[in-house]
C-alpha cells in the first residue's frame, strides 16, 4: 500500500516531473469520461438517480479503504493522525454533502439534457466561481487580468451553449419534434443544473483550504467522500420507494449498465482521485491545474467518438476560450502556499 500511495512509486524511465505530468493528465481524462458514462448509462435506460446511486454504491467500499488507510498515514505536519472529534466530523459531513453529494447529483441530472462537451465546459469555470466567491465573501481583490480571464471564460461557455443549443434543435426537427423553445429550455435547465454542480464544488473547495492542512487530502477526499456517498444511497432508496420504481429502478436495466457503473466507480471516481493527488504532489498545483486542462479536449473528443456528439468549428472556438481564461487566471493569481490535492472536478 505504502508502494501505492507514497513517493517510492515512479514508472521506469519517468523522472518526477514526467510521472506528475502523465498522471495529473491521465486524472483529468478519467475525471470527463464520467460524463460519458453517463450518458451511455442514460441510453441503456437509466435515470441521474439510478446512476448517480450505481457509481457512489460501487465507490463506497474503495473509499471506505481509502479513509481507513488515510489513518494509518502520518498528518501534514508530521505527526499520527488525530481524533477528528465532533466539530471535525461536522465540517467533514459538511464539505461531503456540498463537494461531492449535491455536485455530483445536480451534475448527473443536468447531463440528462445537455451534452458532454457543454458538461465539462461549464465545470471548468470553477476557478471563477472560487474567484468570485472569494471576492464577495473575504473582500478579496481582483485585478484586471483576473477580471479579464473571468469574462473570457465565461465568453467560451455561452459559445459552446448555442452550439449545444443549435444541435438539440436539430436533433429535434430531424425527430419531427417541435424544436426552437423546447430545446431551449432543455439546454437551459441542464446547464443551470450544471452550472449548480460547479457552483457546490466551489464552496467545497473554499471550505476544504484549512481542513485539509490539519488533515490531508487523502483522509479528507476519503471521509467526505464516504459521507456523499451514504448521502446518494438514501436518496437513490428514498426517490425509488417514493415513486414507486419510476425512478432509481435498476430491475430492467441490461447487464451493461451495471458494467459501466463498475467503469464509472473505478476509472472515473476512486482512480482519477490519486492521480490528482500524486499529479500535484509531484508539479504543484498550478502546474497541474495547467496540465488538466487536456479535460474539456479529451471530452469532445470521446464525446464524438462514443455519443456521436457534434464538433464544430463553434464549439472548438467556446473550449479554446474557456481554457485560454483558465491559463490567464491561474498565472494572474497567487501561487497557493500549500499544494490542495483536492481540486479535482468530481
Amino acid at each position: 500500500m505504502q508502494a501505492f500511495f507514497g513517493r517510492r512509486w515512479s514508472p521506469s524511465g519517468l523522472g518526477p516531473v514526467g510521472q506528475g505530468v502523465m498522471m495529473a493528465a491521465l486524472g483529468a481524462i478519467a475525471f470527463s469520461g464520467k460524463a460519458i458514462v453517463a450518458k451511455l448509462m442514460y441510453k441503456l435506460g437509466a435515470d441521474a438517480v439510478s446512476a448517480v446511486g450505481l457509481r457512489m454504491a460501487m465507490a463506497f467500499p474503495l473509499f471506505l479503504c481509502m479513509a481507513w488507510w488515510s489513518g494509518r498515514v502520518a498528518a501534514p505536519d508530521g505527526r499520527s493522525p488525530r481524533p477528528l472529534g465532533a466539530r471535525g466530523w461536522w465540517q467533514v459531513a459538511g464539505l461531503g454533502f456540498m463537494g461531492y453529494y449535491l455536485a455530483s447529483t445536480l451534475d448527473f441530472l443536468g447531463l440528462q439534457y445537455i451534452s458532454a462537451s457543454l458538461e465539462r465546459a461549464i465545470l471548468y469555470l470553477n476557478p471563477t466561481l472560487v474567484l468570485l466567491l472569494s471576492a464577495l465573501w473575504y473582500r478579496q481583490r481582483v485585478s484586471p487580468a483576473q477580471i479579464l480571464a473571468v469574462g473570457l471564460a465565461y465568453a467560451g461557455v455561452a459559445v459552446v451553449w448555442l452550439h449545444d443549443w443549435d444541435a438539440a434543435q436539430l436533433l429535434s426537427s430531424q425527430a419531427g419534434a417541435v424544436g426552437g423553445a423546447e430545446a431551449m429550455r432543455a439546454v437551459t435547465l441542464g446547464s443551470v443544473l450544471v452550472f449548480g454542480s460547479a457552483l457546490s464544488y466551489a464552496i467545497y473547495l473554499m471550505g476544504s483550504g484549512q481542513l485539509v492542512q490539519t488533515l490531508g487530502s487523502l483522509r479528507l477526499v476519503g471521509h467526505a467522500s464516504c459521507v456523499a456517498c451514504v448521502l446518494c444511497l438514501l436518496q437513490w432508496g428514498l426517490v425509488a420507494w417514493w415513486t414507486d420504481g419510476r425512478l432509481g429502478g435498476i430491475s430492467a436495466l441490461p447487464w451493461q449498465a451495471y458494467a459501466l457503473s463498475v467503469l464509472n466507480a473505478v476509472a472515473c471516481t476512486v482512480l482519477p482521485v490519486w492521480l490528482v493527488m500524486r499529479g500535484v504532489q509531484l508539479l504543484g498545483a498550478s502546474l497541474a491545474a495547467q496540465v488538466g486542462m487536456v479535460g474539456p479536449l479529451s471530452t469532445i473528443w470521446m464525446a464524438a467518438w462514443w455519443l456521436c456528439e457534434p464538433v464544430t468549428g463553434r464549439l472548438m472556438l467556446g473550449t479554446a476560450a474557456i481554457l485560454g481564461g483558465i491559463v490567464i487566471l491561474t498565472r494572474a493569481a497567487r501561487a497557493p502556499s500549500k499544494a490542495d490535492p483536492t481540486r479535482a472536478t468530481p
